[in-house]
Formats: C-alpha cells, structure tokens, sequence
C-alpha cells in the first residue's frame, strides 16, 4: 500500500532528495488534534515536523517523535483526524482494515491537493506528494485511531529532501513551483540523468504531463504504446519554446511499474535553458 501510493508520484519521477540550501524558517503552530494516552505515545498533532528517512516514510505507521520545525525535517503533517473504524451495524474494524486503509488512500491525497494549493497538472510536475499513517499496535491497543496524512518532498532517488517554511498553497506561486518542480540532471532517459527536485542543480523540466490510454481493462499498453503516447510532447514543448522551429523536446512514459500503482502518464521535458 505504502509502495503503491508513492510510486504514482515518486517512482515515476525516480525521486530523489537533496537538502535545500535556505535555512529554516520559523515553525507552523503545531495544534493538537487530540490529548496524548497515558499507555503509548501521544496523538499526532496537525503542523507536527518528523525527521524520517525514504524508507520510513512509505511505511504503515511510524513511532518517531516530532521535532522542532525549525530544526531539519523531512516531513509536516497536514491533518490528523478519526478513523473510519466503525461499520454502519456498529461493529468495530481494525485501524488496518480495508476500509480505513481506503480511507486514508482517500482522504490524504484530497486534503493534500487542498493543502500545497495549484492545479492538478502543477501537482504532477512537482516534487511534492502525501503519505500517510495509521496508529502503531501499541497505540491502537491503547485505544488511538486516528489518520495522519503528511507531506513530503522527493528529489534524488531513495532519498527526501529536506522541508522548510509554510507549504500551505505553497504551489499557487511561481516560486513555490520552481523550488518544489520536477527536474532533470540530464535528458531524461539519456545515461546518467537523473529526476530530482529543480532547486538542486538540474538543466532539463518537467513541464506538461500526458494521459496514457491503457489496454484492455485499463492494463498497461506496453512499452512501445506507452512511448508513442508522448508524440503530442512535440506540440506541448513547441508551445513554450522561444524558437518555434529549432527545440528540443523529451518524454518519459509510466513504467508497467508505475502503472500498476495508479501512474498512468507520462512528463513531457524541456531543457530549461532553450
């Protein structure tokens, strides 16, 4: 569950983490959603700051104490609130029943596109993306149960780059876009590129993503479907190049991968210098 969501995001730009050169700036008030249990660790709190590692982060539930977010962090929280862990007849379900876990899968990513702000096509190009996290059996034996949904941010691969200042609508600006967009080393595809997060040092841009069609019952179409699928790049980058007739254009199609985990499109790339 934790693989197939970030794959959607982070996979198919073979996300990566560098940490940002700009020092941390003052912590968001960090409200407490619900008071701490006497038997485990205490409720999450909306605004909290973590410092996890990549692995960590795509994990079912986590025992990390916050951090101060003025100090480094690799993840915020950006709501907290009750699971769904009773039927309609009243019965109790597990916190990781299918029902809460499609619960989180849900709720998470909607209130994240709410909370980092842009379009649905500037989501994509960025480097942001929601996980999320369910109490640990300690906790939910202590009676918590509760959703956390948290925001990260990848940029080199296996790695999360390092979180500051308020992220609220941070996409909604064109410098919240720049620092947090999807990037290039190199031409991607070509030996050695690599995606990371354009505040690290990058010459190539996502800047348009594309729709693929998939086979029959939504399967993957295959790589060489999937690669066709990207012609349309050529108009999107023409579109945006100063010399219409002399550019340079590239795509990277979803993997069988990253299909089966919910990605199905591609980027369009463009050299950021053209």
């Amino acid at each position: 569950m934790r693989i197939t969501r970030l794959l959607a995001v982070a996979a198919l730009a073979l996300a990566t983490a560098a940490c940002n050169d700009k020092a941390p700036v003052a912590a968001p008030t960090v409200t407490p959603t619900h008071p701490p249990t006497a038997s485990a660790a205490p409720w999450p709190s909306t605004g909290a700051c973590y410092r996890l590692r990549y692995a960590e982060a795509l994990a079912a539930t986590s025992d990390a104490r916050p951090v101060a977010c003025r100090r480094v962090h690799t993840v915020q929280t950006y709501f907290v609130g009750p699971a769904a862990t009773l039927t309609p007849s009243g019965h109790l379900l597990a916190i990781d029943s299918e029902k809460v876990r499609s619960q989180m899968a849900t709720e998470c990513p909607r209130r994240f596109a709410a909370y980092v702000g842009g379009s649905g096509e500037q989501r994509r190009l960025s480097m942001l993306s929601p996980t999320w996290f369910g109490p640990t059996l300690e906790q939910s034996d202590a009676g918590q149960s509760w959703v956390r949904c948290d925001v990260i941010a990848l940029a080199a691969e296996g790695r999360l780059a390092r979180l500051d200042g308020h992220l609220r609508k941070v996409l909604d600006k064109q410098s919240g876009r720049d620092r947090w967009g999807r990037c290039a080393t190199a031409k991607p595809g070509s030996k050695g590129a690599q995606q990371v997060i354009c505040s690290a040092p990058s010459s190539w841009r996502a800047v348009a993503s594309l729709d693929v069609r998939g086979a029959a019952k939504g399967r993957f179409p295959g790589p060489a479907k999937a690669r066709a699928a990207g012609s349309a790049c050529e108009d999107r980058v023409r579109g945006l190049a100063h010399d219409k007739l002399s550019f340079t254009w590239g795509w990277t199609p979803p993997t069988k991968t990253q299909w089966q985990a919910g990605q199905h499109y591609g980027f369009c790339w463009a050299p950021k210098k053209q």
